[in-house]
């Protein structure tokens, strides 16, 4: 994957802190044909993000399949954080691939 595969903000106000990011990653289903060969071009997406805080503590996870559309947007509110804090957000895909992206709550 891509040096950056994941850009990603967190803004806090009035004790909610919003967590937006944007995935880099092809999500392939595995149902879908190469234009030249025909061939079917193999399944690659995400399985599985997962937020943590500062400390660690798991803010979020999902689980994804191949229905969620290439270079995914996503986002999600949590009660609590506070300006200066961390967010990390990782991914894991059907091969075993991962990525990472940090960003400071704002």
């Amino acid at each position: 994957m891509a040096k950056k595969s994941i850009r990603i903000r967190a803004r806090h106000k009035d004790g909610i802190t919003v967590v937006k990011a944007l995935i880099s990653h092809p999500m392939e289903t595995g149902q879908r044909k190469h234009s030249k060969t025909g061939e079917l071009i193999p399944a690659h997406f995400i399985q599985e993000v997962v937020a943590l805080n500062g400390a660690g503590t798991v803010l979020m996870k999902t689980h994804w399949g191949p229905g969620v559309s290439k270079n995914p947007y996503m986002a999600f509110r949590y009660r609590g954080g506070q300006p200066g804090d961390e967010i990390t957000l990782n991914w894991v895909d059907n091969l075993g691939q991962t990525g990472t992206g940090r960003a400071q709550i704002r």
